[in-house]
């Protein structure tokens, strides 16, 4: 300002009243407050624009989801109706189902399979007590191989079901882009019905049995099942029948979950449920505890809807329907247009039901559209399910008549009311309020998650008290998928750390990072070398499987290929070199105290530690030096000297002896060979 002031004489003589009270003066002190705030919100990044930089670089917050867990009814002994929203309880969490299933009719009663000509039974699998894992197909899997599941009845045709295998997963597996890729071995599923076997259709998330995980199969329609016999075993039964075999781990199962249902970590709070022009309606009540219920009938083809009180008797006149209170939550609603003299017309969606539980109810008017941009309103609720929210607009015709609207989450409509929802915080903001000005807003539907924490462990019992007063359903494997939406800080670190993430490979370490997250492999070991004259990489790779001697098969070098083609220098070729193993011969003679018995066991047990390259730390092309097998036996308490050692690689062609020392090739790894021990009792006396 002052130096606003201090320029005015040199641009006219005619200003010459420089007091707060000239107009002059007051326009520019205006004008120097407007050009304070352009500079700091020019300086300032909001976080709107924030959220538009990430995601011109491809990166936006992830959707906050519901935790998904698949429940087993084999408590269940007849046939259980389970409705939509039906909840159930571990602890205070509430999980709910999502649609309509029965349950309790199907059990498994028994698992076999075929391999090597004979029928193997496995149904300790069922036992949940009992777990003693089972190679199903032996130590050989083979294309052909049959596994058997018998059950006492299966699911309508044209329904679905899941199972859930438990895996003993030996080594870690990377995790797969596509969780129904099948890299080492696929099935071919079936049904037993009155004209032989039939297909299902099946996604299986389990790798062909190398993952704990589910078994999705949906049925075929238009069959008719039949019961099986195998031996002493009769009834309905699903066949999987290999049709490729390169397992690089046998499938050894601890147990076999079937016919399980799908429930979802959320608690309804309020329920918006639409129905087609009936006289009647009939309604369960998903709701914990009292509740209370709305209803609202559409009176015209795509007009807003009119409030209908609910009403005990029939003497009355006007929007009325008869409401009718069963057990259980049950209650049902008529509406008679001779009796009451309106009824919601024979519409889409002409009538809309709105439960609430007590909670919301108290609170479910939010505000009123005032009509300022980004109006904000707070909610009586955080960690909302988005696509459970739904607002009710009460407006006032020209009659002074209320009609209402029903308004969800970024609907985008000529003169729409739009908002979006910020569910974390339990915040609505409205971007454009349309014709709604002067609206008022009340929750309409509403859902609250614990995000990350429902995914809960497995072995758990759940609650049910509508359908049993004991804890029954049991989900068999843990909860996944729950997580709150991102937060712009979360997206900014995700960021970060993917700029900083090495994904081109450069370096040696490159390559053996990008080999180590190959998709669907279990990588135990992994050398990456250099050779600069020829542009070349040498990658020694270990794969993690149960052999004595793990070998690299196609399926592990079509895998790496496809990973580090993807990633490498476009002038840099490589070449993937399989594991050879050389067995190391050792002769030594060692003194050993007196007082020790098992001295000989423990030298032994400590030689091959030393040697052993495959399951030690040592890695590729590592030096087996004198000195660390010499200190490693000289350092047990039961030895007493080292008198004599001797090393020698039992195959020259990747391994030479210098100076003592073994060095195997890039590509070579280590293993104890034939041992030769002498121990001799030392004389001299240990105090």
């Amino acid at each position: 300002m002052a130096d606003a002031i201090s320029a005015i004489p040199l641009i006219t003589d005619e200003w010459t009243n420089f007091n707060p009270s000239d107009p002059g003066i007051t326009i520019l002190e205006n004008l120097i407050v407007f050009e304070a705030l352009q500079g700091s919100r020019i300086s300032t990044i909001s976080d709107e624009a924030r959220r538009a930089l990430l995601k011109m670089v491809g990166f936006e917050a992830r959707k906050g989801k519901c935790a998904r867990l698949l429940l087993t009814a084999d408590g269940l002994q007849e046939r259980t109706h389970i409705k939509n929203n039906q909840r159930f309880f571990l602890g205070n969490m509430v999980f709910e189902t999502r649609r309509a299933v029965d349950v309790g009719d199907c059990h498994l009663t028994g698992i076999r399979s075929f391999y090597d000509g004979k029928f193997h039974d496995h149904g300790h699998l069922l036992d949940r007590e009992m777990v003693l894992p089972a190679k199903v197909f032996g130590d050989n899997p083979k294309v052909g191989d049959e596994m058997y599941f018998f059950c006492d009845s299966l699911p309508e045709p044209g329904s679905e079901t899941s199972f859930f295998i438990r895996i003993n997963e030996a080594f870690h597996r990377n995790a797969l882009k596509d969780r129904t890729d099948n890299i080492f071995a696929s099935f071919w599923w079936e049904c037993y019905t009155k004209d032989g076997f039939k297909e299902i259709k099946v996604k299986d998330f389990t790798g062909a049995l190398l993952e704990s995980g589910e078994i999705k199969l949906k049925f075929p329609q238009d069959i008719e099942y039949a019961e099986y016999t195998q031996d002493d075993l009769t009834g309905y039964c699903i066949r999987a029948t290999l049709l490729t075999a390169n397992y690089d781990v046998r499938p050894c199962i601890l147990s076999v979950d079937a016919f399980l249902f799908e429930v979802w970590q959320k608690d309804t709070r309020a329920l918006s449920l639409t129905f087609q022009r009936t006289d009647r309606i009939r309604i369960q009540s998903p709701m914990k505890g009292e509740s209370y219920v709305l209803c609202f009938g559409r009176e015209i083809r795509k007009n807003s809807y009119r409030r209908y009180e609910l009403s005990t008797n029939t003497e009355q006149r006007g929007r009325y329907c008869l409401y009718e209170k069963g057990k259980n939550g049950e209650f049902s609603l008529t509406f008679d247009k001779k009796i009451f003299g309106y009824e919601p017309s024979r519409v889409k969606d002409a009538v809309r039901i709105i439960i609430y539980s007590e909670e919301v109810m108290r609170q479910y008017h939010v505000g009123r559209v005032i009509g300022y941009d980004d109006q904000e309103i707070k909610l009586p609720f955080s960690h909302i399910v988005p696509d459970t929210f739904l607002l009710i607009a009460k407006r006032i015709d020209d009659d002074g008549e209320e009609y209402f609207d029903f308004v969800r989450p970024g609907k985008k409509e000529d003169d729409a009311l739009t908002y979006h929802l910020l569910e974390n915080d339990g915040k609505i903001v409205i971007e454009d309020p349309g014709d709604f000005i002067g609206a008022e807003l009340y929750i309409g539907s509403l859902a609250v998650t614990e995000g990350p924490k429902g995914n809960v462990r497995a072995e758990n019992y759940f609650m049910a008290p509508e359908l049993s007063d004991t804890p029954i359903f049991y989900n068999p494997g843990p909860g996944t998928g729950g997580a709150f939406r991102e937060t712009l800080e979360e997206v900014r670190t995700r960021f970060r750390e993917d700029v900083y993430t090495q994904y081109t490979c450069i370096t040696a370490e490159d390559y053996e990072n990008a080999v180590a997250s190959a998709p669907g492999l279990c990588i135990r070991k992994i050398r990456a070398v250099m050779d600069e004259l020829d542009n070349l990489v040498h990658i020694a790779v270990l794969p993690g499987t149960d052999e004595e001697f793990p070998r690299l098969s196609k399926q592990y070098i079509d895998a790496i290929t496809k990973t580090l083609s993807e990633r490498r220098l476009i002038t840099t070729r490589f070449q993937i070199l399989p594991p050879v193993y050389v067995g190391v011969s050792v002769k030594l003679t060692v003194y050993v105290k007196r007082q020790f018995s098992d001295s000989r066991e423990q030298i032994e047990k400590r030689v091959k530690q030393l040697i052993n390259y495959v399951d030690g730390e040592k890695n590729f092309g590592d030096p087996l030096t004198f000195e660390e097998v010499f200190a490693g036996i000289e350092n047990l308490d039961c030895v007493d000297f080292v008198y004599d050692l001797f090393m020698q690689p039992e195959n020259l062609k990747h391994a030479m002896l210098r100076d003592s020392n073994i060095y195997p090739a890039e590509n070579c790894l280590l293993y104890p060979g034939q041992i030769m021990l002498e121990t001799i009792i030392s004389s001299i006396a240990v105090k």
